[in-house]
């Protein structure tokens, strides 16, 4: 048997030990290829060849030398984490395949899961941010976004500052030097630049390099940016490869893709998801197994559904750019600002599903059109396999103040559409069938 000294220099290994990224003939693989196995053995679930769903609470250590190796791993007394499944608030081995895929798609170094978006959204700014400090974000951003940072954050002293998406660098340098100065008058620190692009529900993208150039220049470079990529990721934009530290996702949106799950995520390197994770260990929030597993599913097709979304997308603007009832589109596919389109260019693979229509007239008009959908959906939420359409001014956006959706271009002749991928001749036949109701 071995003895308790020699098992502190023989950790426990992962049941799914992180794997290196795949390689054929010197080649690197694809992500497409590699959600199709990477991070899970089979050999070690029975030959199972998808993984099967772990529900337990609590892990059994093979020693007790292991389980307290763990926890010194867990509690942050050794570096590095634990080596071992220890307790389903901490891991599990649905949670960690489903974490090894996603920092895949992004390039990333680390991934965390969690029970929603807007979970690993609160946790990562907690994480970051102490009393004193100051979040500068732009806008818009997802309501429950907006609204974490402005009444939920404030009541521990930390404060923000915002600008618009579509920022220069002039412009950028401004609102980065008036939170320095913000921050030093608090006795805190800038301690995260927040974006969201394309932001929710207007479409408008951010300069993720000019962000990053203005950082540089103006702030210490540990404070990290951090970036919402719903409505692109992961299949059209990397904002790690463009200057982000962090990316952030609900992964109810695209990445689940069928409208039955709630999840969300961040990936980036290790220093930065290190506090985090010791968070989410105290806290609670990550995804669970039975989740983690449909994920997994999911992220098996997600190429393939975002791109046939992709492509119906196109031809139902197409549609919509002409007709007579629809005063304008924020669609990336058909930018209309040069500034806009730059960033596009530079940062974007496609132009996405998900976009919004500005009908004439107002409010009144937008519920006609709506109630008279047949295949379209009345619902929010977004990058499902169905259409979907809802009304951000009275609806998702609700929450935030008329003066400052007015200054975000949240208007109530605004619809948020998010196409799926069913025929795109039926969805433009419907479309025009709702449109001759307003």
């Amino acid at each position: 048997m071995t003895d308790a000294v020699d098992a502190t220099d023989k950790p426990t290994p992962r049941r799914n030990p992180k794997p290196k990224i795949g390689t054929l003939n010197g080649r690197k693989m694809k992500p497409s290829t590699l959600m199709m196995g990477h991070g899970y053995d089979p050999s070690l679930s029975e030959g199972s060849l998808k993984a099967p769903i772990f529900l337990t609470s609590t892990f059994a250590f093979e020693n007790a030398a292991a389980g307290k190796r763990h926890f010194e791993g867990i509690t942050g007394q050794r570096p590095g984490g634990a080596d071992g499944l220890v307790y389903s608030r901490f891991n599990g081995p649905n949670q960690e395949i489903l974490e090894d895929r996603l920092a895949i798609w992004d390039g990333a170094e680390d991934a965390l899961s969690f029970s929603s978006g807007m979970t690993a959204i609160c946790v990562l700014m907690l994480a970051c941010c102490n009393a004193g400090d100051v979040i500068v974000h732009s806008g818009p951003l997802y309501a429950a976004s907006e609204g974490f940072v402005a009444k939920v954050l404030s009541k521990f002293n930390v404060t923000y500052l915002d600008f618009p998406a579509g920022a220069t660098r002039e412009e950028l340098d401004t609102v980065l030097s008036k939170a320095k100065k913000q921050a030093s008058d608090n006795g805190g620190k800038v301690a995260m630049i927040y974006l969201e692009s394309p932001g929710n529900p207007t479409n408008a993208l951010v300069d993720i390099e000019a962000v990053k150039d203005a950082r540089n220049a103006a702030l210490d470079p540990e404070c990290p940016i951090a970036i919402d990529n719903t409505f692109l990721g992961p299949l059209w934009q990397r904002p790690l490869d463009h200057g982000a530290d962090i990316v952030c996702y609900s992964l109810t949106k695209y990445v689940g893709g069928h409208s039955d799950l709630v999840a969300g995520s961040i990936a980036g390197d290790k220093k930065w998801m290190d506090p985090v994770r010791s968070l989410r260990n105290t806290m609670g929030g990550i995804t669970d197994p039975h989740t983690a597993w449909m994920l997994l599913r999911s992220l098996e097709t997600v190429e393939l559904r975002m791109q046939r979304a992709g492509e119906n997308a196109a031809k139902v603007c197409a549609f919509l750019k002409s007709h007579p009832k629809v005063d304008g589109l924020g669609y990336l596919g058909m930018i209309e600002d040069a500034r806009q389109q730059d960033i596009y260019d530079r940062h974007c693979l496609g132009a996405g599903s998900t976009f919004s229509v500005f009908l004439k007239g107002g409010e009144e008009e937008c519920f006609r059109f709506l109630d008279n959908l047949k295949i379209a959906k009345l619902a929010v939420s977004l990058g499902g396999t169905e259409t979907l359409a809802s009304h951000p001014a009275s609806m998702t956006h609700l929450s935030v103040a008329h003066g400052r959706r007015q200054e975000l271009g949240i208007t109530d002749a605004l619809v948020r559409i998010s196409i799926g991928i069913e025929d795109a001749d039926d969805l433009i036949a419907d479309f025009e069938q709702a449109l001759e109701a307003v």
